[in-house]
C-alpha cells in the first residue's frame, strides 16, 4: 500500500503497518531532516521544515495565518510534544455531527478510542511535565489570584529534554518525539518500510471505483506513478481535501466543515527577566473553561514565539507595534511570558480547490467569537493579575485543523465511513486530522495518531480483502 503524508496520521499509519509486515511505501513532500540537521535559527528552520506560511481573510477583513510543517514527521517534528486525550465532551459530538457510529453500531464514544491511546502513549513515552520554571510560577500566581489553576502537561518528551525551548525549530537531541524518531525510523532501521522524501503526490489514480496508486513529482521534476491495492491520504487537513478533488472525487463533504481551533497569544511584560524561551512548550494549562458552557476555551502556559515571529507579530490596541515602540518591545524579549487561548469552534469554514489553486472560505459563528475574546479576556486579567505592566498579542493563528474530510455514517455529512475508508472508492482510505467530526478543544496530535493507530489495525485485519 501507499501512504501519502508521514505526520501525526500518515507516520503512525505507516510505522505501524511496516511493523505488521505489510508492504508500505511512505511518500512526504517535505525533506527528510533528523536531529543532525536542527538548530535554533528560526528563519533556516521555517524555510527547511514549514509550509510556507499561508493567510485567509475573515469575512470582517481579518486573517488567520495557517501554520504546518512539510517535513518527514510532519508537524510532529516541530510541535510542543503536548499529548493530550480528547475529553468525553469532544467525542460526544461526533455522533451528532456525521452519524458516527463504533463497530457495534452504539454512537462512537472517547472509550472506543482507550486502545489506541494506550498504544500511542507507549509508542512516545507520554509523562507528565512538572518540571515548572520560573516564567510559569510567575503566571500561576495570577491564576491563582483569579481562582483558577494551572496543572502540570503531559508530553511526549523524555528524560534527555533539557528545557531548551526549540521544539518548533525541531529538537536537536531527539527528547522531543515525532513520528518521525519513533514510528518511522523505527521500521527504517529495521528494512520493513521504504521512505521517499520531496515526493510531492499530484492526485490518487481511480479505475472503476476503486483506487490503484498515485501520482508523484519527485524532487528532480520527474512524474512517477506508483502503482498500489490501498492508498491512505495523510496530507494534513489543509492538503488532504485538495488532493480528493485533484483526484476527481466530488462528495460535498470534502473539504467542508472545516474546524480552525483559533489561538491567539497574549504576553505580559514584567520587571523580571522571565526567559520563557527557555522552556519546554507548552508547559501547563487551565481547562476549567474547556467546555462551551464554561466558555469553550483553554489556556496553555507558558510559551514565546522567537525572536523574527515575536517582533513581527506584535499588536496592542493601536494595532501592529512599529518603529521605537517595537523596538523597545524586542529589546525586552526576556521580560515577556505568553499565554495562548485556544478556543473551541463550530467548524463552519472550508477549503477547497478553484482554477487550480487552493482556496479557503472562512467562517467565525458568534459562538466562536465569543469564545475566542473570552480566552483573550482572560489572558489578559491573568497576566495583569501575575504583575505584567504592559500585554501585547498577535493576530489569529490556527496549527490544529480538522475536520475537512469528516469520518461517519452518513454520506451526506462524512467523506469518509468510520473506518477512514472514502463512501465514494473503494481501497481509498484518509487518515489524518482531517477526519476529526469535531474540533476539540485541546491539542489534536495524540488523537489524531490514535486514529491512526485505528485505522492501522483495520488495514491489517483487512475486512476486504483488498490486500489478499
Amino acid at each position: 500500500m501507499v501512504v501519502v503524508g508521514s505526520g501525526a496520521g500518515g507516520g503512525v499509519v505507516a510505522g505501524e503497518l511496516a511493523q505488521r509486515g505489510r508492504d508500505v511505501l511512505l511518500l512526504e513532500a517535505g525533506p527528510h531532516l533528523t536531529a543532525a540537521d536542527f538548530t535554533r535559527w528560526e528563519a533556516k528552520a521555517t524555510h527547511d521544515l514549514y509550509w510556507p506560511l499561508r493567510f485567509a481573510p475573515l469575512p470582517d477583513g481579518d486573517v488567520v495565518a495557517f501554520l504546518a510543517a512539510r517535513c518527514v514527521g510532519g508537524t510532529t517534528t516541530i510541535n510542543t510534544k503536548v499529548a493530550l486525550r480528547a475529553h468525553e465532551g469532544d467525542v460526544a459530538k461526533w455522533h451528532a455531527a456525521t452519524g458516527l457510529t463504533n463497530e457495534r453500531g452504539e454512537p462512537f464514544g472517547s472509550a472506543d478510542l482507550e486502545p489506541y491511546y494506550d498504544r500511542v502513549e507507549q509508542v512516545l513515552g507520554v509523562r507528565e511535565r512538572a518540571d515548572w520554571k520560573q516564567c510559569v510560577r510567575t503566571v500561576d500566581a495570577g491564576f491563582r489570584a483569579l481562582g483558577t489553576h494551572l496543572h502540570p502537561v503531559r508530553s511526549y518528551t523524555d528524560a534527555n529534554c533539557t528545557s531548551c525551548g526549540s521544539c518548533l525549530q525541531g529538537c536537536a537531541t531527539n527528547a522531543g518525539k515525532s513520528t518521525m524518531n519513533t514510528y518511522i525510523h523505527d521500521a527504517l532501521a529495521r528494512g520493513l518500510l521504504e521512505l521517499r522524501a520531496e515526493a510531492s503526490v499530484e492526485r490518487v489514480l481511480v479505475d472503476k471505483g476503486h483506487a490503484t496508486g498515485v501520482e508523484y513529482v519527485h524532487a528532480s521534476g520527474e512524474r512517477r506513478t506508483v502503482r498500489a491495492k490501498v492508498v491512505v491520504v495523510a496530507a494534513g487537513t489543509l492538503n488532504t481535501p485538495q488532493l480528493l478533488l485533484r483526484s476527481g472525487l466530488d462528495s460535498p463533504a470534502i473539504g467542508r466543515n472545516l474546524g480552525l481551533h483559533p489561538v491567539r497569544l497574549v504576553y505580559g511584560l514584567f520587571d523580571e527577566p522571565q526567559d520563557a524561551h527557555l522552556v519546554y512548550p507548552i508547559t501547563a494549562h487551565c481547562m476549567d473553561f474547556q467546555h462551551d458552557d464554561r466558555g469553550g476555551f483553554v489556556i496553555e502556559a507558558t510559551t514565546i514565539q522567537d525572536p523574527i515571529a515575536f517582533a513581527t507579530t506584535l499588536c496592542d490596541e493601536s494595532g501592529p507595534l512599529w518603529g521605537e515602540q517595537l523596538v523597545e518591545a524586542a529589546r525586552g524579549f526576556r521580560h515577556w511570558v505568553g499565554l495562548l487561548a485556544l478556543a473551541n469552534d463550530d467548524n463552519a469554514s472550508a477549503v477547497t480547490v478553484e482554477d487550480g489553486m487552493e482556496r479557503f472560505d472562512l467562517e467565525l459563528t458568534e459562538a466562536d467569537r465569543t469564545r475566542i475574546d473570552g480566552g483573550f479576556d482572560f489572558s489578559r486579567r491573568v497576566l495583569e493579575a501575575a504583575g505584567a505592566k504592559r500585554i501585547c498579542w498577535t493576530g489569529l493563528v490556527s496549527t490544529h485543523v480538522q475536520g475537512s474530510c469528516r469520518m461517519g455514517g452518513d454520506p451526506a455529512r462524512s467523506a469518509v465511513d468510520r473506518n477512514g475508508e472514502s463512501h465514494d472508492v473503494r481501497g481509498l482510505f484518509v487518515g489524518d486530522g482531517s477526519l476529526v467530526p469535531r474540533t476539540l478543544s485541546v491539542n489534536p496530535s495524540l488523537t489524531i495518531m490514535a486514529l491512526a493507530t485505528r485505522l492501522a489495525e483495520h488495514l491489517d485485519a483487512d475486512p476486504a480483502g483488498y490486500l489478499a
